[in-house]
């Protein structure tokens, strides 16, 4: 088809509105009509026409539809058809109207090619679980269903001592006195059913066992607790008064623990141990939810950092998503720096199960720290202190005397804190101490009061001197009473190879009211008797 029957055949085209159709095998092949465009994925070429401007041959994918823009006839092409002289007259372009496109079906996409092994990158771990708010609020509804009782939180009078609006948190007041329940109750309750039937066990004695013990029972689940021979008597009969079957067994804990687990896998029990999973943590962290409640305008929270610091790090994730202005500080022992060291090393370390005092530090020797308490602690704890034996002793004392209450290390360890004067930033701020625990043996109890007196400056005991004639003791009881000193305590010893040739060796244990009371009286009697030598911690004669 030459060029004059292409124009004569575009006019009939416009003038009669007729559809346009595709050709067919058998008709000669128009490359005007059959252009590359029509095609899917074909190239876009440009032509200009007479007036300069260029236009593009382009298509709009619709529904499965081609649309195309009205088609100038280019003078370029002609080269193709051997119409070279028609370039350098004048040719007017005409426009093609398409009336209707045949519907054109779409390719599929291609295929991405195979990659190699070499090329696979395999998908990232899901994050392990982490502590979230929403779980603490979780527990904190279970525990308001399971009758768990909320705890006090009330202004001190040590307030006015330390120069500080201090708010106790009275965790001892739970049915076994310690915080500890609040996690355990939790975790007990997300336990499976076919589980709950079969039991749990345990094998320390500690504040987290005597939970066990009790809320194991209340929701009717089996509980067995073993226990090393040297367990006194009455902490025995406590875990019995509480419903649980009490095995002695073995000469050390480590014994024990390893029984209990025997025992648990042969028979199927579940052996609970002290840890840092998010159900154990999210229950402890109630307390946190709960002191935000109590105490308007907080501005640092301290917390004991005791066994896995569960109480700290749920407290501080709790407090750190309501108020991330609030402190929270943590305060564990000078025998047992586990979290301090642990941060300091950005590692976790092992315990310190070197110590000799292992019945004032109970609560502390059977665990270590956990990866994900740490994990917390590094986010959410802005400072961790440790503190002296003596500054826990004495702060035990303070809580007996002005509040009238016999707490435990571990629950009197906020308070020794501000005692030892190591939270100077917190004069004259508003400051909440969660007092954890207070369970300890009356026997404990009293040789802790004894040794707190005396780091107090308030008992003091010495010998001395005196001649065996008469009046020499009268001359001493007469100082002692004109010192408005309260006589505990006296041994007169006549027959010691210790004793000089006709002189008599007097001890006396003394009690005062405070520190100055006590330096004076030092004074005192070194002038009057060169032979004054002084028992207790402070020798200043």
């Amino acid at each position: 088809m030459n060029f004059a029957a292409q124009f004569f055949f575009t006019s009939y085209v416009g003038e009669n509105s007729l559809a346009r159709r595709g050709f067919s095998d058998s008709e000669d092949y128009d490359p005007f009509w059959h252009s590359d465009d029509w095609h899917l994925g074909s190239k876009i070429k440009k032509c200009s026409s007479n007036d300069g401007s260029v236009t593009e041959k382009d298509g709009i994918i619709s529904n499965g539809v081609l649309t195309r823009r009205p088609t100038l006839i280019c003078p370029e092409r002609l080269r193709d058809f051997g119409a070279e002289e028609y370039l350098n007259a004048e040719v007017r372009p005409f426009k093609t109207k398409v009336m209707e496109a045949p519907e054109m079906q779409l390719m599929a996409p291609p295929k991405p090619p195979i990659q190699s092994i070499k090329d696979y990158k395999p998908a990232h771990k899901p994050p392990a679980e982490y502590l979230g708010f929403e779980d603490i609020s979780a527990a904190a509804l279970n525990m308001q269903q399971s009758g768990i009782q909320k705890t006090p939180c009330t202004y001190s009078r040590l307030s006015k001592i330390y120069g500080m609006e201090i708010y106790l948190k009275k965790e001892y007041l739970h049915y076994t006195g310690s915080v500890k329940e609040r996690g355990v109750l939790y975790l007990l309750s997300s336990l499976k059913q076919d589980q709950q039937k079969k039991g749990v066990i345990v094998a320390t004695d500690c504040n987290f066992s005597m939970a066990v013990a009790h809320h194991a029972v209340g929701l009717k689940i089996p509980v067995f607790v073993i226990m090393p021979a040297y367990t006194s008597p009455p902490r025995l009969r406590m875990y019995r008064d509480y419903g649980a079957m009490v095995i002695s067994y073995g000469s050390t804990a480590q014994d024990s623990q390893n029984h209990a687990r025997h025992l648990a896998k042969e028979n199927g029990y579940l052996c609970l141990e002290e840890d840092d999973s998010v159900v154990y943590l999210a229950g402890l962290g109630t307390v946190g939810k709960e002191l935000h409640e109590q105490v308007p305008k907080l501005d640092a929270v301290i917390v004991p950092a005791g066994g896995q610091s569960g109480v700290l790090v749920g407290t501080a994730a709790a407090i750190k998503h309501l108020n991330p202005r609030i402190s929270v500080i943590g305060v564990e022992p000078e025998e047992f720096p586990l979290l301090l060291q642990s941060l300091k090393t950005d590692s976790l370390v092992s315990d310190f199960s070197h110590t000799t005092n292992k019945k004032l530090y109970r609560d502390f020797m059977q665990h270590s720290l956990g990866a994900h308490t740490l994990q917390i602690a590094k986010k959410m704890v802005d400072k961790v202190i440790s503190v002296r034996e003596k500054d826990n002793l004495v702060a035990m004392l303070r809580m007996q005397e002005y509040e009238h209450t016999t707490v435990d290390t571990e629950g009197a360890m906020g308070l020794a804190a501000i005692l030892a004067g190591q939270l100077p930033d917190l004069k004259g701020k508003r400051v909440a101490v969660v007092v954890s625990s207070a369970n300890m043996e009356l026997e404990l109890v009293r040789e802790c009061i004894d040794r707190a007196l005396v780091l107090d400056d308030r008992v003091s005991h010495f010998n001395v001197q005196l001649g065996d004639g008469p009046g020499d003791m009268a001359k001493l009881l007469n100082i002692l009473a004109r010192e408005d000193v309260r006589l505990l305590d006296i041994c007169h010893r006549r027959y010691s190879d210790r004793v000089d040739l006709f002189k008599v060796q007097v001890e006396c244990v003394v009690e005062l009211k405070d520190k100055s009371q006590n330096c004076h009286l030092r004074r005192t009697l070194s002038e009057l008797y060169p032979t004054l030598r002084w028992l207790d911690r402070l020798n200043l004669s």
